[in-house]
């Protein structure tokens, strides 16, 4: 080994390079004080190599290499791409002006001072190398320059690019003969004004792919920079560029969802601000989709489900088919998010007109959900009718889709036990079955005998409400022509599998008779009006006992 590697360097615990100490003194001041305290702790061994550890050095042993080859040659070659861990590794070494002539830490800030009239690739490229320094360069403002250097190009190409003087024609045809002390000032000018600009200005997005390659820490600095940070979130630009954002990271496994939490939350509050006028219904499924991979906290959850809740009635089957996260144990699907939603949407106030037709919207959407979950065996009974007994009755005019539900559900759990089967009719409203679903019920035989029987009577014994609408006229019109084999035959209907108890065949039996007995004694009293109104347009009187008998 020669003796002009005089300096042993430990790097991290990890590096060893053997440097002379002379030569590297001359331009590290941090390296010439390590060097004259270990000197003076071995006055006796002057022979003796020095050893000094180094820890948390910037860039590793990339970036002492660089460093290294700087002092061995004079110089090096500074460019976008190791400029910040040149310019951190500097500043970490106290390599000024104060040891010798254009020092590293002098070039690297001319070099820096250029970033203006760096191209776009150019800067987001320094910002993605950034990130391998990224606790020191922040600390040395690094990150600050080079976030307020990528809002200026944002600035300068899109939308909002005429509130800045460099965006006039004038200004960009004397930009190339602008000194560099101007091109400083009119940057830092930027640095002020685009903070402001960005938040209320909507933006082209033909920057969104390239800024999604840097990591989460330093899109949390550009999020801080514009004052946007959490709850200050009003920026639908931003707000689409972070969702855009975290659906490229959101599929990467590897990655740490908990590093994308502050961001996720960013936009949370983003889209809570601009839901209404920005985001359709569907549109909110998917941000809830994307962001639900991350680990928002339960304040963002709730909002976010707030707004998706009071617009439910605009979702589709595809919208509430969410997969539940984590083990099935619970269910394939996300049950828990829609029944939370529904409650949103029930608790919403509008006017009774609005409100029925929503619920009615609502109420065929729930069924159709139902009727698509039912078959995955790990739903518990609880949890459907936790699903079908969140909309008040109003919500269905007829409970036809619910049934057909129910009959799937029994159909993909044969061993059900007959409780829960019970259990399960219990949110059916039997006056709203039409009566070929309540026929269809009593022959099913996966249906309890009690519910059969109790379906028939409330069938066969309710009265009909009076409908509000024309619309409800017909539809109760068509139901009653459908039963009039009820009124015209005195026959009971049998259940398959099973026989009707006696107290319900007798007063069954009592009703249509008595139905049969209205009836008749109403044609009796329609035929004795018409005689009498014959006889008096032919001039005839008649005692009420000459009458024949008509009944």
């Amino acid at each position: 080994m020669s003796l002009l590697c005089d300096l042993q360097i430990n790097l991290n615990n990890q590096f060893t390079f053997f440097v002379n100490q002379d030569l590297i003194s001359e331009y590290s001041g941090f390296l010439r004080k390590m060097i004259k305290q270990s000197n003076k702790k071995k006055k006796n061994h002057k022979n003796s190599r020095i050893i000094i550890e180094v820890e948390d050095f910037p860039g590793g042993s990339d970036g002492f290499d660089l460093v290294s080859r700087f002092c061995y040659s004079g110089g090096i070659s500074i460019d976008v791409s190791n400029v910040s861990i040149l310019h951190c590794s500097s500043v970490f070494l106290e390599m000024t002006e104060k040891l010798c002539s254009s020092n590293l830490l002098l070039q690297t800030e001319k070099f820096l001072e250029g970033m203006f009239y760096w191209s776009w690739n150019d800067i987001v490229l320094c910002l993605t190398s950034c990130e391998q320094v990224f606790l020191h360069a922040d600390s040395y403002g690094l990150v600050d320059k080079l976030v307020f250097g990528v809002l200026a190009k944002i600035a300068q190409n899109s939308d909002m690019s005429h509130v800045f003087s460099s965006s006039s024609p004038s200004s960009s045809a004397s930009a190339s003969s602008q000194s560099p002390e101007t091109a400083r000032n009119r940057f830092d000018s930027d640095k002020q004004s685009t903070s402001r600009s960005f938040s209320c200005r909507t933006s082209n997005e033909w920057w969104f792919d390239d800024m999604s390659i840097l990591g989460p820490k330093i899109i949390e600095k550009l999020v801080e920079t514009l004052g946007a940070h959490d709850k200050n979130n009003d920026s639908l630009v931003l707000t689409r560029f972070l969702l855009h954002y975290l659906k490229t990271k959101v599929q990467n496994k590897s990655n740490n969802k908990l590093e994308y939490a502050g961001l996720a939350d960013t936009a949370v509050q983003g889209v809570v601000f601009a839901a209404k006028t920005a985001f359709s219904c569907r549109k909110m499924f998917w941000v809830l989709r994307v962001l639900s991979g991350f680990s928002i906290s339960k304040e963002s959850r709730i909002s976010l489900e707030r707004v998706i809740g009071e617009m439910l009635d605009q979702a589709t089957l595809d919208d509430l088919l969410i997969p539940a996260g984590g083990k099935r144990e619970k269910g394939f699907y996300d049950v828990d998010l829609v029944i939370r939603l529904l409650k949103v949407f029930v608790r919403i106030g509008n006017t009774e007109e609005e409100q029925n037709l929503r619920m009615r919207r609502i109420g065929k959407l729930i069924d159709k959900y139902l009727r698509e979950i039912s078959p995955d065996q790990n739903l518990k009974v609880s949890k459907f009718l936790e699903v079908a007994e969140s909309l008040p009755d109003s919500a269905r005019d007829w409970f036809d889709g619910l049934y057909r539900a129910i009959d799937i559900y029994l159909e993909s759990h044969p061993k059900l036990s007959s409780e829960d089967r019970t259990k399960l009719c219990r949110c059916l409203n039997y006056k709203k079955l039409t009566l070929d679903t309540c026929k269809q019920l009593a022959k099913n035989p996966k249906i309890p005998p009690n519910i059969a029987v109790q379906a028939l009577k409330s069938q066969q014994l309710s009265n009909e409400t009076l409908p509000h609408s024309r619309e409800d006229n017909n539809k109760v019109n068509k139901i009653w022509n459908s039963r009039k084999y009820l009124e015209e035959k005195p026959i009971l209907v049998h259940l398959k599998g099973f026989g009707m108890s006696e107290k319900f065949e007798d007063d069954l039996k009592m009703n249509l008779e008595r139905k049969q007995w209205n009836s008749s004694e109403k044609v009796c009293k329609e035929k004795k009006s018409e005689v009498v109104s014959r006889s008096v347009r032919h001039g005839h009187t008649h005692s009420s006992s000459s009458f024949p008998r008509l009944c």
